[in-house]
């Protein structure tokens, strides 16, 4: 599954080069935050100025579009990256995505009327 990492900065990476993508999930916004980026094929190395504390995922991935937006204070960097190999996602980030999925699921199967109903009363039979 593809990932859309946006980050604050004017980071050019050339389509096909491998990086290695370091985040942290923000405890506010429950959403991953990039730390660091390395690009793999020329080494350089792009971070942010503070440390990280806590708990962090490491994975490796695929650049397979870049776009670097200028000008103004809102410059910024889109990557898409294809994550290579197994643990290419942190633990908390699978489980969000495992719990949201489990969501989804329980509203669709209320929507159709789900397996929680109380079954339904037969009439008494006559003969």
């Amino acid at each position: 599954m593809d990932r859309m990492l946006v980050l604050p900065a004017q980071v050019a990476i050339t389509h096909g080069h491998r990086v290695e993508v370091t985040e942290q999930v923000d405890p506010l916004t429950d959403e991953p935050v990039v730390l660091a980026l390395v690009d793999l094929d020329t080494g350089i190395r792009y971070r942010r100025t503070e440390e990280p504390g806590g708990d962090f995922s490491r994975w490796i991935g695929r650049v397979l579009e870049c776009t670097v937006t200028i000008g103004g204070i809102g410059a910024r960097t889109t990557l898409l990256v294809d994550p290579i190999g197994p643990g290419a996602t942190g633990a908390k980030i699978a489980l969000r995505g495992a719990d949201a999925a489990a969501d989804a699921a329980k509203a669709e199967a209320d929507r159709w009327g789900g397996a929680d109903r109380p079954p339904v009363e037969e009439p008494e039979r006559f003969w």
